[in-house]
């Protein structure tokens, strides 16, 4: 199971909180206590931080979204078997089918959900050496659709065409 998918639970076993100081708007209180959190996840050393807010526990949340959200972004999943299946035939996760209404998918990019989400599209995008159109019948949905939803996270969006720019493709918008 990718890392951005597991429940909060399991995640917090391989992550590693440390509070520390940070600088900016707050003020004296911001000085004296350690409210700014740093998430370490120990598997894969990728981290992630939130400072903006004056509760220890508010950037806490925020900075295991954003390592959730990293995750997804920087984390492929191994392959397996059932992976190398044809996209019609490939069965999209339910929280994917959950949000999928006919060609379309609904999603908040805040939700809780959605980073496994973006982590499950490009694994599949990886798969099949970022084929568009094999993986919109992948997931059901239009190649537009599955642009869309790959700007929901900005980040997802420019690494793929960073990478078409790479081999002499034009950019998606």
């Amino acid at each position: 199971m990718h890392p951005s998918k597991k429940s909060a639970e399991e995640l917090g076993k391989e992550v590693i909180i440390q509070p520390t100081r940070s600088s900016g708007p707050g003020g004296q209180h911001r000085n004296k206590v350690s409210t700014a959190i740093r998430a370490t996840h120990e598997p894969t050393g990728i981290q992630a931080m939130a400072t903006e807010r004056r509760s220890q526990l508010e950037n806490k949340l925020e900075a295991l979204y954003r390592l959730r959200i990293k995750l997804a972004l920087l984390y492929r999943s191994p392959l397996e078997d059932a992976d190398f299946m044809p996209p019609g035939a490939y069965e999209p996760s339910w929280e994917w089918m959950e949000r999928l209404r006919g060609d379309k998918i609904r999603v908040n990019p805040t939700h809780e959900d959605f980073p496994g989400l973006l982590a499950e599209v490009l694994d599949r995008l990886a798969l099949e050496k970022d084929d568009l159109g094999r993986t919109a019948i992948a997931f059901r949905i239009s190649n537009s659709q599955l642009i869309k939803f790959l700007a929901l996270e900005p980040a997802a969006l420019y690494a793929l065409n960073e990478r078409r720019r790479a081999r002499g493709q034009r950019s998606l918008k």
